[in-house]
């Protein structure tokens, strides 16, 4: 599914919409280059959760934890930037994480995908056809999210496979 986020705003609304969704056990992939707007994504997807906590990117922890209000169950904030082998994202416990109630939100998770069965991968990157990016980022946007996003959402195994009718249907207004 090809959308496009013209704003931190809109940005944080298709975050919103994947997080309605979004259920204990789920993975999903954050991908795209630095400052595409992976931790601006998890903030809007961890405030439609209920999170009142900062989220920051988690790269020298990480993983944040954060319990949802009124639930039995944790937003996992993990950033796979720093790590080298595969061996590293195995002892992170990803796996746990989902499987004992929580969602777990992967930055640079690409990088071992393969080793996250089933997720959502939700890939991040600038709309290179945006004429109201001037490549200036001093605009005075305090996540450094210039222009227009391209957000590419694909299901990887069927973990997905009952919710991506519904997803798509919340997603139309951002489809390109």
């Amino acid at each position: 599914m090809l959308l496009r986020a013209d704003s931190l705003a809109a940005t944080q609304a298709i975050a919103a919409a994947l997080a309605a969704l979004a259920r204990p056990g789920d993975v999903i992939v954050l991908a795209g280059e630095m400052g595409a707007g992976k931790t601006a994504f998890a903030q809007g997807f961890g405030r439609a959760l209920g999170v009142t906590d900062p989220i920051t990117s988690p790269t020298f922890t990480l993983v944040h934890s954060y319990p949802l209000p009124g639930a039995k169950q944790t937003l996992h904030h993990a950033d796979l930037y720093r790590l080298e082998t595969t061996s590293d994202v195995a002892d992170l416990a990803l796996h746990e994480l989902a499987e004992f109630g929580g969602i777990v939100l992967v930055e640079w998770g690409d990088v071992a995908a393969a080793a996250l069965g089933d997720h959502l991968e939700v890939r991040l990157e600038p709309d290179d056809d945006d004429d109201e990016d001037d490549g200036d980022d001093d605009d005075g946007d305090e996540f450094g999210l210039d222009g227009a996003r391209l957000v590419t959402i694909e299901a990887v195994g069927p973990a997905w496979a009952t919710r991506w009718a519904r997803l798509s249907s919340e997603l139309e207004p951002f489809r390109c």
